[in-house]
Formats: structure tokens, sequence, C-alpha cells
């Protein structure tokens, strides 16, 4: 049975073929080609004790990266952060100016009157309206409506775009009161 040794973490193939190049050209003596080297720190055995140090200190700093940047895409939610606010009063105005007038976050039975509701949530507002679209479903089938009310599919364009128009009104009707 063959056992293998094992090998140190900052031993790869580049850094092994790296030392045994420097070896043969030294020949185990001065790094530089200098055959009446008396300086230790050039010969081969003091250098390769520096060059791995090296190695291991890089291969400490590149885990330490990696760690850091494992650790920023966990905790990160995706968003960018403003330090000094995120808009200025211009910005503001042109951000709300852009936004819808509502949104329609869920479609649902009313248990009271057993006909079909809009959930609708105002937009800069944590305000929402229930607003009753009981005839606008009239045409779709059962299977239709039980998929777009249960399980928030979506409504054929026609039929969709006539839910819009009444939750539209109400909210004008809403914001108008």
């Amino acid at each position: 049975m063959v056992t293998r040794t094992r090998q140190p973490k900052w031993l790869t193939t580049e850094r092994k073929t790296e030392l045994l190049s420097l070896f043969a050209s030294s020949r185990g003596l001065c790094v530089y080609g200098d055959d009446n080297c008396l300086e230790p720190s050039h010969h081969y055995e003091y250098y390769i004790e520096k060059l791995i140090g090296n190695w291991k200190l890089d291969d400490r700093e590149v885990a330490r990266l990696d760690w850091l940047l494992e650790r920023q895409a966990m905790h990160s939610s995706g968003e960018a952060r403003y330090r000094a606010g995120r808009f200025g009063s211009i910005g503001t105005e042109i951000y709300h100016g852009s936004q819808p007038l509502f949104f329609i976050e869920a479609l649902g039975m009313s248990g009271v009157k057993l006909e079909p509701f809009a959930k609708v949530k105002l937009s800069s507002s944590m305000l929402r309206l229930n607003v009753d679209i009981g005839s606008s479903l009239k045409g779709l089938s059962k299977n239709k409506k039980r998929k777009a009310l249960r399980h928030g599919k979506p409504l054929p364009h026609r039929t969709q775009a006539e839910v819009s128009r009444l939750v539209f009104q109400a909210v004008r009707d809403y914001l108008r009161s």
C-alpha cells in the first residue's frame, strides 16, 4: 500500500515548480548566481524560508478577502446606501412625481358580501383600500377566477384593464374626499 505524505497548504504545483527551478539554477548556493557569495541571506536555504513565509502570508490574505466577500454577499441586502440622505428636495419631488398612484397588492373574495375585491396600497402611504370589483370578473371562467383570486395568477388583459379602471376610480374618489 502506498502512503502519501500530506503536503503543506502553501505548496501548490506552481510553487513547487518555482522552488525546483530556483534550486536547479542556484545549485543550492547563491540564488542570485554569484559563485563566491558570502551573504547568508542569498543562500538557497535561507532564501526559500523567507519565500515560503511570504507565500503563507499571501494565502492568509487571500483567505481573509474571500471570507470578507462571502460575508458581504450573505449579509448585504443589495440596496445602495446613502450617507447624506437619499434625496435632496428636488430629487424627492421627482421621485414622488414618477411613482404610480396605487399598487394592486392582491385580489380576494369578501367574506361578508361574497364578492371579489382588490387590496390596493396607495403609494407613499401606509394606507390600504379594499375596492369592490364585483362585476368585472363576470366574463371569466370559474377556474380562471379561482386561480386569480387564490393563487395570484394574472388576469386576461381586458379583465385586468377593467379592474385597474375600477381601482383608479375608487382611489380618485378617496383622494377627493
